[in-house]
């Protein structure tokens, strides 16, 4: 019996910090050499368009990406990694896709409305009137409206039966399920409906404002995976607590401990209810002290590995092209049960 497949991608803006590596990326591997899924990982360049990123570095953030890919340990010989606008029937299932969702579904989702809006300050979202919201919609790029569509078909076009994401991504993995529903009612059983793997660390928080998720917009409160040993002790060292001294996980009136104690776990594999036993009394300065060291040694391959142009473009010569056998061998069903065939 075939395994089941599993799929994600992440977009290629720029260095990855943390978050990305323990929200995602650390995931990845774990769940690749478990040998209990068909994987595929892919670097969702089409997506990053919506950020309208300069040519020259979108291309170098693509082979950066999928640099990071193999450092972190995927493997193509057991994973397919992919670039995600080589696939050229992705394009024919998006536009098939959102024939079957109304406009007013795709304007209401709660990911849109957070990022047509994320320029503003919580003041003036508090004084947005109507009118004002209609204003920013209208000069927004289309492609944030799609967007969900566009993951849609990254997941529908492999009948990708499982996705890793994090809680901020469930409303895109269910009207991925809903399209897969109204396909398959509407034309005949077609695509899987996805379900989701919710990853364990699935939002690090900044480490200057632990009330926001980590994020390469502030770099002070960013751990980039390439960071020099330096600048990663000195931010952790700068990390905000609060005014205590006691290593304890409480996300209400501890934050910025409860922020670091959940990256010492993922890094380290122990578990929180053992740290705060192990730095009970010893407070703040040697806690983040060991952190930052855990720090350094866990990415140390990111900033020291080297691996040469030609062989990652060539492992995603070779993904690219398993993925689109997969694709094309979907998109004739599909099109088959449309008669188009």
């Amino acid at each position: 019996m075939a395994k089941p497949l599993l799929i994600s991608g992440i977009q290629p803006t720029g260095r990855l910090h943390l978050g990305n590596y323990l929200g995602a990326l650390k995931n990845f591997v774990e769940l690749q050499n478990a040998g209990d899924y068909r994987c595929l990982f892919f670097i969702a360049d089409l997506h990053a368009l919506t950020e309208n990123p300069d040519p020259k570095d979108l291309h170098e953030n693509i082979i950066g990406l999928a640099k990071s890919f193999l450092i972190a340990g995927l493997d193509p010989k057991r994973s397919i990694i992919f670039q995600q606008s080589k696939i050229q029937p992705l394009q024919e299932l998006k536009w098939i896709l959102s024939t079957l969702v109304p406009p007013g579904e795709l304007l209401r989702m709660t990911a849109f409305k957070e990022k047509v809006l994320q320029a503003l300050k919580p003041e003036e979202r508090e004084k947005l009137t109507k009118e004002g919201y209609d204003q920013i919609i209208e000069n927004t790029n289309y492609g944030l409206v799609e967007y969900p569509v566009l993951m849609a078909a990254d997941i529908l076009i492999f009948n990708g039966e499982f996705v890793p994401v994090g809680k901020d991504q469930l409303q895109h993995l269910e009207f991925a399920r809903m399209l897969a529903r109204k396909f398959n009612t509407r034309f005949g059983a077609t695509f899987a409906e996805p379900k989701e793997l919710l990853t364990k660390t699935s939002r690090v928080m900044s480490l200057t404002d632990p009330e926001k998720k980590m994020s390469k917009s502030q770099p002070e409160g960013c751990l980039f995976l390439d960071d020099s040993p330096a600048d990663i002790k000195k931010k952790i060292m700068r990390a905000v607590t609060d005014s205590g001294s006691e290593v304890k996980f409480d996300p209400e009136s501890k934050a910025g401990v409860a922020n670091l104690l959940s990256i010492y776990e993922a890094l380290s594999g122990t578990p929180i209810p053992e740290l705060e036993k192990k730095y009970a009394g010893k407070g703040y300065g040697q806690f983040k002290a060991d952190l930052a060291d855990l720090a350094v040694d866990a990415l140390a391959p990111f900033r020291d590995t080297k691996i040469a142009d030609a062989k990652i473009k060539s492992a995603l010569k070779t993904g690219d092209a398993k993925a689109k056998k997969l694709a094309d061998a979907k998109m004739k069903v599909v099109k088959t049960k449309l008669g188009l065939l």
